[in-house]
């Protein structure tokens, strides 16, 4: 007797707390109870599909990955001849996955072939006429930096989406080529700032300025070309009165310090109390910023934000791991940028590709169906089990509701998101509960017909059903971990509730169903001579 008495006990302990996680926020919003916030904060969400939201198709433009590192190996060259003492005519990018050097003197050829020893690591170097060499990037190298601009600009996505509060998106890679993005925003109410946060490249780079401000681009021009080496920037004047007119600087090519050397970025103000954004460099980035600033004190370092000039200050003295970025920002334009620098550089841009935004009213007629089509599975399955089992079908039921309850209370516990592939994960969940009910009930009436006693028929019952059970709910749980594993967003939800609900169900068939027939059998003193079932 004592130990029914701790295990009723236990069983409400349950109820009382998944109840209250589970059912009772859902109530109070419902009719509009003010609820404690650490309770509203575990509110069971709803996904896209029921509460609305945005969903985003991106494609990556993964030649602009290769372009980059096109430019990059060019420069790397560049230097490495100018290092060398050797003259070229010219070092140009020609296509995404290929540069051309042009002029190489005879007398260095075997000198020029020596400083791109690396560059042959990655291209494939053809010679030409005249002393030029194509390099063209090799296909593995191709497929490489295609398939890490992908993951890269996945994984940067999801940290600004993070970073914007939005609960359980839905971020993954789709398409037949591999360079598309799908994205999906529960409950996004502001849609522009969302694709603009998303969109947005982030690509911040420190670059000593060689000349300008001008406000004209050709006075930098050395026989109407821009000299090697450098870039013509535009940028936004500092003049007072005229913050929208354009200047241009002349920069060098390579930057001194790029986003990747970045370690935080956060709003401040400028020295003027204007919002600005305040960065920290890591460790390899405050070296190459202390000596790149130590050698150029008194000139001036364009701080470039998506090939735009921000500002362009005066180094005054050696800087290694913080600077700021000012200009003509919004409070909410250094929110967004701050965010943006914080997440990391997209390593190539993306263009969308198809945008939806479901409403508010589609989720409440989702809900409506999934409640509908619930409860309508909810009552058939009762009638069934109590047309066949008579008095003990109410047990099976009884046990079936503990089960959602407890279901609903694990979901918002864990902060799993309901949508519609849950909701059916949720129905299937009440077809597997009912089903090991008529297994455990079916060997109780063997073992009845066995004449075995009422007792003994139901404790031979649960123990003898127990592992068969156990293997069912373990391969099924096997099962919706790899649907969780390797599925998408919809395929995950309905993984999450069929999972848990299998957790659930395990306690509630074999605990609670067995607790609940020792109270109907301890209420007789004597000895049991019939069964309801």
């Amino acid at each position: 007797m004592q130990n029914l008495r701790w295990k009723i006990i236990t069983i409400l302990a349950v109820l009382v707390v998944f109840a209250g996680v589970g059912v009772y926020p859902l109530v109070a919003a419902r009719y509009g109870i003010t609820s404690p916030s650490w309770l509203i904060d575990r509110q069971l969400k709803l996904g896209l599909d029921l509460q609305g939201g945005v969903h985003l198709v991106l494609r990556v433009q993964t030649d602009d990955a290769l372009r980059i590192e096109s430019e990059t190996e060019s420069e790397r060259l560049r230097e490495a001849l100018r290092t060398a003492n050797i003259a070229v005519t010219n070092i140009a990018v020609t296509a995404p996955t290929e540069f051309k050097v042009e002029g190489v003197p005879t007398d260095k050829d075997g000198a020029f072939r020596e400083a791109a020893i690396e560059a042959d690591t990655n291209f494939t170097r053809t010679p030409g006429v005249g002393g030029s060499y194509t390099f063209t990037m090799k296909p593995n190298v191709q497929q490489l930096l295609r398939d890490e601009a992908v993951d890269q600009a996945r994984q940067t996505i999801e940290r600004r989406v993070n970073e914007l509060g939005v609960t359980e998106p839905s971020i993954a890679e789709q398409g037949t080529a591999g360079d598309q993005i799908l994205v999906q925003l529960p409950g996004v109410t502001d849609v522009n700032r969302a694709k603009e946060i998303i969109r947005s490249t982030g690509l911040l780079e420190l670059k000593i300025v060689e000349q300008g401000p001008s406000a004209a681009r050709e006075s930098f021009m050395v026989n109407n070309q821009v000299p090697q080496g450098m870039e013509i920037l535009p940028g936004t004047s500092g003049v007072p009165g005229e913050p929208g007119a354009t200047v241009y600087y002349l920069v060098r090519r390579a930057a001194a310090v790029t986003g990747r050397d970045l370690r935080n970025a956060r709003p401040s103000l400028d020295e003027n109390n204007r919002p600005a954004v305040a960065f920290t460099l890591n460790t390899d980035g405050a070296r190459k910023f202390g000596r790149v600033t130590g050698e150029n004190i008194g000139r001036q370092l364009a701080i470039v934000l998506d090939g735009r000039v921000q500002s362009a200050p005066e180094i005054q003295g050696r800087i290694t791991s913080e600077g700021r970025i000012s200009g003509a920002f919004t409070q909410e334009e250094v929110a967004n940028l701050s965010l943006v620098l914080r997440s990391g550089a997209l390593p190539a841009s993306l263009t969308y590709l198809e945008e939806r935004t479901i409403g508010p009213s589609l989720g409440a007629d989702s809900i409506r169906s999934g409640i509908i089509a619930s409860l309508a599975g909810l009552v058939l399955i009762m009638l069934f089990m109590l047309a066949f089992y008579r008095l003990s079908g109410v047990n099976a039921v009884v046990a079936l509701l503990f089960n959602l309850i407890i279901l609903l209370g694990l979901m918002a516990y864990i902060g799993a998101v309901m949508t519609l592939p849950g909701i059916a994960g949720f129905v299937l969940t009440m077809g597997i509960g009912v089903d090991s009910n008529v297994l455990i009930f079916e060997r109780i009436k063997e073992e009845i017909e066995a004449q075995r006693g009422i007792r003994a028929a139901v404790n031979a019952g649960f123990s003898r059903v127990f592992w068969t059970l156990v293997d069912t709910h373990v391969a099924a749980l096997i099962s919706a971990a790899f649907l969780f594993q390797f599925g998408t967003g919809p395929i995950r939800g309905f993984a999450v509730t069929l999972f848990l609900g299998l957790l659930s169900n395990l306690f509630t068939s074999i605990f609670v169903s067995k607790t609940l027939f020792e109270i109907v059998l301890g209420r007789r003193q004597q000895q049991v001579a019939t069964l309801s079932i």
